[in-house]
């Protein structure tokens, strides 16, 4: 009866939740006019078609790219549902609807759901625009129903133990042979204790990974060698980006890997491991392409208009109809087999949760699967890989990024709490935390530590000491920067504002806050020759305060040029300006964290989410600055502790000293 009452609230949870999530998306994207929508990033229009063809499964594509507005922010990601259209006259049919298959700056490929690309594409007039996501729901619901109805089988037994109503049990370690010594000589301690128990563990292994503590590195070695013991291993992620750096960390490490589903990288280290770049390279996709080529144009003959249709027209209408069937019928044989054999030959198939339902892995089970970001993921999307699965690997860090739940009803039932949560309560014991960092300075390093993990972290000893130098010529340390600085702005009157829009509120941002970090950065910039700048990262929790500290930074000729485009840009004095969220998985030499709340009410919002600070201060490597406003933040335990320890492990300053 337990896990019945279990899995029936969390069936309602999630009810709540998509009920809020389509409540959000009505009123901010479907009832806005089209002009709004573009202008706040959620449809592109106008487009023009560059390329079309057929992706798996029967289903045509397009890739479209913007003609205006080019490189501007926007919402629509790999992965979400969209509506293809034209504002054509006379169009027939003027929609269709499809899945954004990747995003590149202004160009966008979506996979339609249909076999053939429509008439109207060459009409002029094309545009996209984001649908409310059913199916993620869909599949998460079907999953909760699937684990609960489940009776005498493996996933019985993995749901008793995930509930905690049994202990997840561990064989002995297999010894390490030559080989596989040789690939975990470089983990240390904790993260070979966690291979071995991923290893041994029969049921359930989890590893808890801090930041900076190798996380995926632990997770790569342990799959390599899960790989010489089983066939093939499920690897997968909440989001499109995790699961594409463990299909380029996977494949960096020398395995066959298969990338099912939507990118949100289209570089080459990630796109040529797709499961429709490997089929497209196949000799014999070229004659599947013809095949489906020549079934569509039958389709289009057979539907073109006739002024007199008799007998003789009827005929050769359903004759061309039959035709494309039966073409369309050998092409998806042909697809089926090749697709059959691409997944068979890979020793790991990486995929977000929901992906781990694609069609061409429905029939498919794993020995184990591995579940990355964990905590960042709502339970029942972790249900769907871990029924096709006999072992799960749960691995992230409960005190990162939370999952994201829109409902506050929701959150309150319980919607937030994640797998892996329940897992550390559950067996502490069976549990393996990563203990050793290696990203930043002890001093970075030590308020999350002390904070979050109950000081078991330790800095390794290349970075514990290393610090943010300026070099004299002959090469000798002119300047120490102080590894984590605090400045204050209470009592400047650096009030916060918020946009506002049609009448709605908005986004919270703090136009002098962004003021007073410019000036910090060219501060910290002139100290550095151009070719030994350190690379920076700005963050804030609040998305318009991004967008002003990214307009504050543009107006300045010197800063300008050093705005990077991309994630991977790290040349020297490059500066990233990103939400928190955003910014989660990377790091930088040095991070601007802009606070922005500063209110007589002491009302701090979303500062709140411990969890979302502690990913930002722990994303720099040798220097963390945070602006904020003391008397605002300072009634709040946690930051009261934060501020106590700037002031003793850091430096602690006014913001008066960069005023006069």
């Amino acid at each position: 009866m337990e896990k019945q009452d279990h899995f029936k609230r969390l069936l309602e949870l999630l009810r709540q939740e998509k009920d809020e999530d389509l409540k959000q998306f009505l009123a901010q994207v479907r009832q806005q006019p089209l002009p709004e929508r573009v202008e706040q990033g959620f449809a592109w229009y106008p487009l023009q078609v560059v390329n079309t063809g057929f992706a798996l499964g029967e289903k045509a594509f397009v890739v479209v790219e913007r003609t205006t507005r080019f490189n501007e922010p926007h919402q629509l990601r790999a992965g979400q549902t969209v509506n293809f259209f034209t504002r054509a006259e006379h169009a027939d049919q003027p929609e269709k609807q499809g899945i954004i298959n990747y995003v590149e700056r202004n160009r966008m490929k979506i996979v339609l759901h249909s076999r053939d690309v429509p008439d109207w594409i060459n009409m002029g007039h094309l545009g996209v625009e984001q649908l409310f996501d059913e199916r993620s729901y869909a599949e998460m619901e079907t999953a909760i129903k699937l684990v609960t109805s489940a009776k005498g089988d493996r996933t019985a037994e993995l749901r008793d133990i995930l509930l905690g109503l049994r202990q997840p049990a561990f064989e002995p370690a297999p010894p390490f042979d030559d080989e596989a010594a040789g690939w975990v000589s470089s983990l240390n301690t904790s993260q070979q204790q966690a291979v071995a128990n991923i290893l041994s563990a029969r049921d359930v292994a989890v590893v808890h990974g801090p930041p900076g503590t190798g996380k995926t590195t632990t997770l790569v070695a342990a799959i390599r060698l899960l790989c010489r013991r089983e066939h093939q291993v499920l690897v997968t992620a909440p989001s499109n980006t995790a699961a594409d750096l463990l299909t380029e960390r996977l494949a960096g490490a020398g395995l066959s890997v298969v990338r099912v589903g939507n990118v949100s990288r289209v570089d080459e280290h990630v796109m040529s491991h797709t499961l429709d770049a490997i089929l497209a390279r196949h000799p014999e996709s070229k004659n599947i392409k013809k095949v489906r080529i020549e079934a569509a144009e039958c389709r289009r003959q057979a539907g073109r208009f006739k002024r007199t249709f008799g007998y003789e027209e009827r005929r050769e209408r359903e004759h061309l109809r039959q035709q494309a069937k039966e073409l369309d019928a050998w092409a998806t044989t042909l697809e089926h087999r090749l697709t059959d054999e691409v997944l068979e030959g890979a020793q790991a198939i990486t995929c977000t949760l929901v992906g781990a339902n694609h069609p061409v892995l429905q029939r498919r089970r794993f020995r184990t699967c591995v579940i990355d970001e964990a905590a960042q993921a709502l339970e029942p999307a972790t249900w769907i890989p871990i029924l096709k699965s006999s072992k799960v690997v749960l691995a992230g860090d409960p005190f990162q990024l939370p999952p994201t739940v829109k409902s506050m009803e929701a959150m309150r039932g319980g919607l937030g709490h994640t797998l892996i949560e329940r897992c550390l309560q559950l067996f502490p014991h069976s549990v393996d935390l990563l203990n050793v960092q290696y990203r930043m300075h002890r001093a970075i390093m030590g308020f999350s530590n002390k904070y979050f993990y109950d000081g078991a972290l330790q800095a390794h000893g290349d970075v514990r000491e290393r610090r943010l130098l300026v070099m004299e010529e002959g090469g000798e340390v002119a300047v120490f920067f102080d590894p984590v600085v605090f400045i204050d702005t209470a009592g400047t009157g650096f009030e916060e504002k918020t946009k506002t829009s049609k009448g709605k509120h908005g986004s919270k941002y703090n136009p002098d806050e962004a003021l007073l970090l410019r000036e910090h950065l060219l501060k910290l910039l002139e100290k550095f020759a151009p070719d030994q700048r350190p690379s920076i990262g700005i963050l804030s929790p609040y998305r318009e305060q991004v967008n002003v500290l990214e307009d504050t930074l543009r107006d300045d000729p010197e800063l300008a040029p050093l705005l990077a485009g991309g994630k991977q840009q790290q040349t020297p004095g490059s500066i990233s300006v990103q939400t928190i969220d955003g910014f989660q998985g990377q790091e930088r030499d040095v991070i601007y964290l802009s606070l922005v709340r500063s209110n007589a009410k002491n009302d701090i919002g979303f500062l709140s989410d411990y969890r979302r600070m502690n990913v930002a201060m722990t994303r720099a490597r040798m220097l963390l600055v945070v602006i904020g406003d003391s008397a605002t933040i300072g009634n709040n335990a946690f930051y009261a502790e934060f501020l106590e320890y700037c002031a003793g492990e850091g430096l602690y300053q006014s913001a008066w000293e960069y005023m006069r």
